[in-house]
């Protein structure tokens, strides 16, 4: 067999980073991946955030750049509209969706079903690990409005 046969095209993973903030256990994910199903992970921030947000897309970008400044396999983007809009535009190869418990796996697998529907695209839920994922983005805001130390939580 030659060198030819063994290419495969660059598999890239969209993986939404519209959340305040990134992290230990996004990262898990996002590392998971990278060392099991993608070759590229682009992270996606959506700047039109209908939800309360602490950050500003520059300011997550700026603090996800800081994680993965080394890793040249991850890229950091801004996007507007629909995320499953945005993978198709950069050729995703599937969306990149992490969950940590049964219920929210239930959730995600009945998202993934609508999204390969619409666009095509499938999507890899991953179990993050419990240890890194035990405490949610939205619980480590509330962490922070009350004026404490989540250091621990992030990446």
């Amino acid at each position: 067999m030659n060198s030819t046969t063994n290419k495969h095209a660059t598999r890239i993973a969209l993986f939404a980073g519209s959340f305040d903030p990134f992290t230990r256990g996004h990262k898990d994910i996002v590392d998971r991946a990278l060392a099991t199903v993608a070759d590229k992970v682009v992270i996606a921030i959506g700047i039109n955030c209908q939800k309360k947000c602490m950050l500003t897309p520059e300011e997550r970008a700026k603090a996800i750049t800081a994680v993965y400044q080394d890793e040249l396999r991850v890229s950091i983007h801004t996007y507007t509209g629909l995320t499953t809009d945005y993978a198709q535009q950069i050729g995703a190869d599937f969306l990149l969706r992490g969950v940590r418990s049964i219920k929210d796996f239930e959730y995600e697998r009945d998202i993934a079903d609508v999204n390969r529907q619409l666009t095509g695209i499938e999507t890899i839920i991953i179990f993050s690990d419990p240890t890194l994922a035990s405490v949610s983005s939205s619980i480590v805001r509330e962490l922070i409005s009350y004026n404490k130390d989540v250091t621990k939580y992030l990446p």
